[in-house]
């Protein structure tokens, strides 16, 4: 069967798991295992060899998919890497309710083959270090919020005392990752020169420069539209006939959202032009919450255009 679909171009939908690889062709509906080892990426290359490949679609499993993926873009092959709830709900959508990992494989070539996705971003080695570092600092700020909200309301001295140290310990600890990765940027000379211009914009400081490049390289290379909707922060309809919904966001690059909203908050009493934008939203009865999301879209767009440009911020003529 494969000898007689190798001209017939497929479709590679793999499910990636800690020891194991399923892959599956679409159309030619071959499916095979190979180990999830350096040397298994290598059999599974040279397998494809074989065939005429669009693609190759796999899910973001964190670790599990990382050096798989350098893999492919090592040998040429076009990778799409596919949130995990995308592929569920194309799974229901064509009747595949039951989940293995064999039928998630070949759900995933399907997947390919219906909608045509074009390739993930190529990320370099150090790009995807800092992404590591970047996430891991992400966690860290999920503790330390969650640590100062039990300290607010925690009575017994050990308790209080426990709290403390946690708090100390995983502040130096979000510090070490922060002067990690300002080391990294400053050796590459076009991140850092990436991190310059938008460094320039007021309130934008060196950490959440680098939170922008590392959570959406794709900066600078975006219409407007393209980059909102990339954030996660495009707002998305509810209407039905008459009827007109409340608007809101969802999906895109929540480490990136997060990253960005406490800077936003200072942004608005900084720089004197997104703060009238903001202020003028309040008053026309916009929640705050939400005026402050509508300032990180158009923090990402003026970023995206300043990169694009490879021109620093100036304040607009009075």
């Amino acid at each position: 069967m494969e000898k007689m679909s190798s001209s017939l171009a497929q479709n590679v939908g793999t499910d990636i798991g800690k020891d194991y690889l399923d892959v599956a062709l679409f159309p030619a509906q071959v499916i095979k295992r190979f180990d999830n080892t350096p040397a298994g990426h290598r059999a599974l290359i040279a397998w494809l060899s074989s065939w005429i490949v669009e693609r190759v679609v796999f899910e973001a499993t964190g670790a599990y998919h990382r050096h798989f993926e350098r893999a492919l873009n090592a040998a040429g092959l076009a990778a799409v890497k596919l949130n995990p709830r995308q592929a569920r709900r194309f799974a229901e959508g064509i009747g595949k309710l039951a989940k293995t990992d064999r039928i998630d494989a070949m759900t995933l070539a399907r997947y390919g083959h219906a909608f045509q996705p074009e390739p993930t971003l190529i990320v370099s080695q150090a790009l995807d270090e800092m992404k590591q570092l970047a996430a891991a600092r992400d966690a860290l700020m999920k503790i330390k919020v969650a640590t100062q909200t039990r300290q607010q309301t925690a009575e017994l001295p050990l308790i209080k005392r426990q709290l403390a140290k946690t708090l100390a310990l995983t502040e130096a600890q979000i510090k070490a990752i922060d002067e990690e990765i300002a080391k990294r940027a400053d050796k590459d000379p076009a991140f850092k020169r990436r991190a310059e211009i938008l460094d320039s914009i007021p309130a934008v400081a060196p950490i959440t420069a680098h939170a922008m490049l590392i959570h959406m390289p794709e900066l600078g290379t975006l219409s407007p539209a393209q980059a909102a909707s990339l954030a996660g922060l495009a707002p998305v309809p509810r209407d039905s006939g008459s009827k007109n919904g409340k608007r809101f966001i969802r999906g895109g690059r929540a480490l990136l959202r997060r990253a960005l909203y406490m800077p936003m908050v200072s942004a608005i009493r900084w720089n004197p032009d997104l703060g009238a934008k903001y202020q003028a939203m309040v008053a026309a009865g916009k929640p705050k919450k939400l005026a402050i999301i509508a300032i990180m879209r158009k923090l990402i767009i003026l970023a995206n255009a300043l990169l694009r440009d490879n021109r620093s911020w100036t304040p607009k003529p009075a």
